[in-house]
């Protein structure tokens, strides 16, 4: 295991942490921006409809695979440490780009083309279970007194990164390829980039250190894989407080990002070029806003500022999508874009620093990553799909909005349960030492602080 630095740059470990997340989410968001590039070309039918959807869902399924690996991938790092699961989980995601990347079209390989393609997104799944969840734990245990929020809101920032270079990445190439060309091979292109800087980000990560709080916990002896598991249990409660957290920021996301250019494009009539921009634009937001209102949470409180947010996701999703369905145009898009990023932004700049802090110290990487995955398994990954259907079966256009109404009430219940049974710790020493390492619930004097 490797030994905490003395005095290792913060900054300089916050950008080693949050490198593998930037790969995460950038794959995600590309698959998403050219899931019809991607149904034309690997699951052709006469059906449009039925190709986009199998397309969709195959982006969805990848998210089956996150509970499964923040169960397995999770217990690892919560075992063995910090840095040794976030470099594993990277090499999973990796491999799963590249599969992605290089696998031939249908029109090639026939049935194989969809078969190595699913097996790519189901690695990536396994692999993004446990890294969001590596990553904020990481953040949480390096950051100073009184700016955990500001610290770990740097995970979710990172990944807004990514979205924004996808998005440029997806107006070069519109403006350097046909239609044809793209939904030929132009969409790989983008995967093909991924897969160059993961070298890098290899490199980032080998020399990231391990953190002070995980090395001096686990000095003489690091809990067993049944213990992991039994402590997980044992605060169900916790993890599902947790999950219900989660639930807005899953389908708030892809909802405003990965089914952007999508939604844009077939609903909306926008041109690829203006929804690029927008998604863009989103991404850009969504950096400046996450930390923010991390660091604001800081000051005034963590459940303040998700009841305030939620409440208003709540009662303005579905008025500003039907806005923009009666009278369809770029700046309405951009307009109804920016305001529920701000929305995101707000909420989900304090949901991940929640997670970190309701969770038991033995499983903190493992809670949260359950968490987290289950979350995005059964809400988030299948919002594109959803949406679709939804559009479909009702013919409203607006009809996500409702889907995204929905997601905040039961954030909001969330809320309540985390605010009633006491969860959040107090104080940074009743974080650093956490429950009790027999399986001291959450939310007990023992980890109160």
């Amino acid at each position: 295991m490797a030994t905490a630095a003395r005095s290792p740059s913060r900054a300089g470990s916050v950008f080693r942490a949050v490198g593998g997340n930037f790969l995460e989410m950038f794959d995600f968001s590309v698959y998403g921006f050219y899931a019809a590039a991607i149904a034309d070309a690997i699951f052709p039918s006469d059906n449009a409809y039925l190709s986009l959807m199998l397309s969709l869902l195959t982006f969805g399924i990848g998210f089956l695979m996150r509970p499964l690996g923040a169960i397995v991938l999770g217990a690892y790092i919560d075992r063995h440490g910090r840095r040794a699961g976030l470099l594993l989980s990277l090499g999973l995601m990796s491999v799963g780009v590249l599969l992605i990347a290089l696998t031939p079209g249908y029109a090639t390989i026939g049935v194989a083309a969809p078969v190595l393609v699913l097996v790519g997104r189901l690695l990536q799944g396994f692999s993004a279970g446990a890294e969001s969840g590596g990553v904020s734990v990481y953040l949480a245990e390096i950051s100073t007194p009184g700016r955990r929020g500001f610290y770990v809101s740097w995970q979710s920032a990172s990944q807004q990164v990514s979205v924004a270079f996808a998005a440029v990445i997806g107006i070069t190439l519109r403006f350097t390829l046909s239609p044809g060309q793209m939904h030929a091979w132009g969409w790989r292109v983008p995967f093909l980039i991924g897969s160059l800087i993961v070298p890098f980000l290899f490199w980032i990560r080998v020399t990231l250190q391990e953190t002070e709080d995980f090395a001096s916990r686990t000095k003489r002896r690091r809990p067993t894989l049944p213990e992991i598991y039994g402590t997980l249990l044992r605060n169900w409660r916790t993890v599902l407080a947790a999950i219900l957290l989660v639930t807005l920021t899953s389908v708030m996301f892809y909802l405003i990002t990965a089914y952007t250019p999508t939604y844009a494009e077939r609903e909306l009539g926008l041109s690829p070029t203006e929804s690029f921009v927008v998604t863009l634009c989103v991404g850009v937001s969504n950096f400046v806003w996450i930390p923010v209102m991390g660091a604001v949470s800081d000051r005034i409180g963590r459940m303040r500022v998700l009841t305030v947010f939620a409440a208003l996701v709540a009662v303005t999703a579905y008025p500003l999508m039907a806005w923009l369905v009666a009278g369809p145009s770029f700046p309405r898009a951009l307009t109804v874009l920016l305001l529920m990023s701000f929305l995101y932004g707000g909420y989900q700049g304090v949901m991940v620093v929640t997670l970190t802090e309701i969770m038991p110290v033995t499983v903190r990487a493992a809670g949260f990553a359950l968490a987290y995955s289950l979350a995005q398994a059964i809400f988030g990954g299948f919002t594109p799909a959803v949406a679709t259907w939804l559009i479909k079966t009702t013919g409203d256009k607006a009809i996500p909005g409702a889907w995204l109404a929905v997601s905040a009430v039961v954030a909001l219940l969330g809320t309540l349960l985390v605010r009633h049974g006491r969860l959040l710790v107090r104080a940074d020493d009743g974080f650093r030492s956490g429950a009790d390492v027999a399986g001291e619930p959450a939310g007990s004097p023992a980890s109160q602080g």
